[in-house]
């Protein structure tokens, strides 16, 4: 089956960001399909090319790698600098990745994907032209999550925003999301059918039994308690809450704090940090993810955090499964579904979002409890090679395709 995704933030294996889709689309070609990627050269993350510089066909290189092949198109660069700029970020791909799926052939699936919602209306654009089914996959609630945190204030982009929004769910053949708290949401916006196949990891990338001491003596980490941040630097990640639980940790020299990624927000994080005087704290840069697992490795515990933001509790983060994959103790300032998941296998500690003093009373809790932080590692990988790896979806999403492929258009 070839199957066209069209993916602006798409990331390979051996970049920075998330790279769920390439590791799916890997695991697809080893059974045999083949997959065209449309993407963008601009990293997601950071907001800088990715060193290979492409222009629009005829003249459109590609790479491809076990039956995989990735195009990137021309997409604006500025998208950093404001909303507005990343709304024109969004438009160029939305044109460029068009122009580059129509000169892909012999397409039997479409997959668009979002955020950002706009490449959704291209991907069903082609899927029409194509005569091919549409598969929508929704990553998060685009737009009501920039609602919430702010980020798109504008009631007439709003209207718009949320008409593409319900005309994409009631156009899909299927919508796919990756987080039951997701389902309610696009049934209700329009959506037809809807299927889960949830975040995951590959627990093949991380060993739980490493030190991670290679990593601890390339950033004079030894003998620290590593409490590691591993994403994104932006608005939604509310890392001025783990600033704050910092200071309050400061009597304790044993601990450090490790946020590793980049974004928007990192400069001013920084910043705070140094007018703070935090010497507990280390700011990192983002590793491909195929240096990941000795990053993760060198972690006593793994922090993930969002603002407390009540669409929040719908989401599945793709790094509370690499976290647990590594075998590392979660301490999770997210509510709702993922609570759930990591409090079922006893996998990590929840702390209510927003609160710096019970994120420091985590952590400290667990500098002083190692044998619970182990055990809790150990709960994690267990339950992602037994419910949430890479191998065992990407034989759901086989499955899911070839449904798709099959049923009448």
């Amino acid at each position: 089956m070839h199957i066209l995704l069209i993916h602006q933030a798409f990331a390979s294996i051996d970049e920075a960001g998330g790279t769920r889709h390439h590791e799916l689309a890997l695991r697809l070609a080893e059974r045999g399909h083949r997959l065209t990627i449309i993407a963008s050269p601009i990293s997601y993350l950071t907001g800088k090319a990715r060193g290979r510089t492409e222009t629009l066909p005829p003249n459109l290189p590609a790479y491809a790698q076990q039956g995989v092949t990735i195009l990137r198109c021309y997409t604006y660069s500025a998208w950093h600098r404001s909303f507005f700029h990343r709304l024109i970020s969004f438009f160029s791909f939305m044109l460029s990745s068009f122009m580059s799926g129509m000169r892909v052939k012999q397409v039997e699936v479409v997959w668009g994907t979002s955020p950002p919602i706009f490449q959704g209306l291209t991907a069903w654009a082609l899927a029409r032209l194509k005569g091919a089914p549409f598969l929508f996959e929704v990553r998060d609630l685009w737009p009501a999550f920039a609602v919430g945190v702010g980020v798109l204030r504008h009631r007439p982009l709003i209207v718009a925003a949320q008409v593409l929004e319900r005309f994409l769910y009631s156009h899909a053949d299927l919508v796919l999301v990756n987080s039951p708290g997701f389902i309610a949401h696009v049934q209700a916006h329009g959506a037809r059918q809807v299927t889960l196949l949830p975040n995951g990891s590959d627990p093949a990338m991380f060993d739980p039994d490493s030190s991670g001491n290679e990593f601890r003596r390339a950033h004079n980490l030894e003998g620290k308690f590593i409490a590691l941040y591993a994403g994104a630097h932006g608005l939604s990640n509310d890392l001025n809450t783990v600033l704050d639980a910092a200071a309050i940790l400061q009597a304790r020299p044993e601990i450090a704090l490790v946020l590793l990624g980049d974004g928007k927000e990192k400069p001013a994080l920084m910043e705070r940090a140094a007018h703070m005087g935090l010497q507990n704290v280390r700011f990192l840069p983002p590793l491909p993810k195929l240096e990941m697992g000795q990053a993760l490795a060198a972690a006593n515990a793994c922090i993930a955090i969002l603002k407390p933001i009540e669409l929040y509790k719908t989401v599945y983060p793709n790094k509370v499964f690499d976290y647990m994959a590594a075998g590392r103790a979660v301490i999770l300032a997210i509510d709702g579904v993922i609570r759930e998941v990591v409090e079922g296998c006893q996998a990590g500690v929840f702390v209510p979002p927003g609160d710096a003093q019970r994120l420091a009373e985590a952590i400290a809790w667990l500098v002083d409890n190692p044998q619970a932080a182990q055990t809790m590692g150990r709960n994690g990988r267990k339950t992602v090679e037994e419910r949430f790896s890479r191998d065992k979806l990407a034989e759901q999403l086989a499955g899911i395709l070839d449904s798709l492929r099959r049923k009448p258009q």
